[in-house]
């Protein structure tokens, strides 16, 4: 048993000492037990690494906020084992993980597996709304879609015991790491820089994957110079899992031929796997956004930039793409004085994080009965990390200050927003 820094992560390694280093990187909401199946057969071949991302198998709660923050928490761990160069594989999220360390540490990358990765996951507004429906029901809703998700139905149907375990593993993931993963997955979006990505890749994709199916990997083929496609068949999501011996060969088959160079990779020094003790207390909380500081002297630059981002990040690209394709010759003026000023240079100010900044906009507008706005800000309060309890604090507050027929209209508009917005999707 031992200790994990918060800038290291939790792992395992099994396979001989001196054999060149494969790492495995496992998918949001999994533990590395997802690769025991593939551990047999890679461990007389390779070092393998296996890693559990904050939060996740037990892992201390250190949430992490990008892919590239967890990138570096991945070397600092390799870094402390010796090993510079290695194999790398990872699915789903851990996909995510191995496309970064191409592109922004390419010297220690000898050769990469992709399975049901992508280079966008998605939207974004889909997994900000994943986090509301995680801050509000906790993870359970989360866990019980995960078979649907993850594996197709006659394998789920024929395998009671692994859906049960499927379950358990997102049940038992920390609230707090999960949603700082899913902001790291709704911020990732490497289309344009594939390119540069310069090993040997194999893309694996489920024939029946529905959640980052044959067109995202055919994408990721389409803009890695040295890359190829493998279809698994009767797979979905979690390939490895549902399809082991189909997985474990292609990885064989690829990493053998593929990694020519093994003795540039560094094995591990004799090491005992390790793990973490769980936190005494689950870290719920996300780190407000770092704000950019001013600099005395410096050259005014036009907020613009910063306010579209900013006005994406709270209200959503669905909100914001919808208000900026009606702007017309008469309303367009209008939609930039809000973006540059209202979301630039007020909502982007250092003085309050953007939890504080949503109780303040939801007070002034039941203040001003403004309820269509209200309604969508009420959506970006949950985004922003209020709880619909915290919310309902924050009409309370305004019912004795601003009026209680003012509050009765505020009630009912976001008691209709937040049940939109916290149920979970069938």
């Amino acid at each position: 048993m031992s200790e994990t820094p918060k800038n290291t992560l939790q792992y395992r390694v099994d396979g001989p000492e001196d054999a060149p280093v494969l790492v495995l990187g496992s998918s949001l909401g999994t533990t590395w037990h997802m690769w025991d199946r593939q551990i047999p057969e890679l461990s007389r071949h390779w070092r393998v690494f296996r890693f559990d991302m904050p939060g996740h198998g037990g892992a201390p709660a250190h949430p992490c906020g990008s892919v590239g923050e967890l990138v570096e928490r991945l070397l600092a761990t390799l870094d402390e084992l010796g090993v510079q160069r290695f194999g790398y594989t990872g699915c789903a999220f851990g996909g995510a993980i191995g496309v970064e360390l191409a592109l922004r540490h390419p010297q220690r990358v000898a050769s990469l597996a992709l399975i049901a990765a992508s280079p966008r996951f998605g939207t974004a507004d889909e997994f900000r709304q994943r986090g509301v429906i995680v801050r509000s029901n906790g993870l359970d809703p989360i866990a019980r879609a995960a078979p649907d998700r993850w594996f197709t139905p006659g394998f789920a149907a024929a395998q009671p015991a692994i859906t049960d375990w499927a379950v358990q593993m997102v049940r038992t993931t920390d609230p707090g790491c999960y949603i700082a993963a899913c902001e790291a997955l709704a911020a990732f979006d490497v289309r344009a820089e594939l390119g540069r990505v310069g090993v040997p890749t194999l893309v694996l994709v489920g024939s029946d994957d529905q959640v980052t199916g044959q067109g995202e990997a055919r994408n990721l083929v389409a803009g890695i110079p040295d890359a190829r496609l493998a279809v698994v068949p009767g797979a979905s999501h979690l390939a490895p899992v549902e399809q082991p011996a189909a997985v474990t060969d292609l990885l064989v088959r690829h990493f053998s031929s593929a990694w020519q160079d093994t003795q540039a990779a560094i094995a591990a020094p004799p090491v005992k796997p390790v793990l973490a003790p769980p936190p005494p207390a689950p870290v719920a909380e996300i780190a407000p956004m770092e704000q950019p500081e001013a600099v005395a002297g410096s050259v005014r630059t036009d907020p613009y930039e910063a306010g579209i981002k900013v006005r994406r990040e709270v209200l959503g690209d669905a909100h914001v793409d919808q208000a900026l394709a009606a702007a017309d010759d008469f309303s367009g003026d209008f939609q930039e004085l809000v973006t540059r000023y209202a979301w630039g240079e007020i909502w982007n100010r250092p003085g309050l994080d953007r939890r504080s900044r949503s109780c303040v906009t939801l007070t002034a507008l039941v203040a001003g009965g403004h309820l269509d706005e209200l309604a969508f800000h009420t959506r970006a309060a949950l985004r922003n990390g209020l709880t619909p309890a915290e919310i309902k604090e924050v009409l309370l507050q305004a019912a004795v200050y601003c009026g209680v027929p003012a509050a009765n209209a505020a009630f009912k508009v976001a008691q209709g927003v937040i049940r939109e917005e916290t149920t979970p999707q069938e």
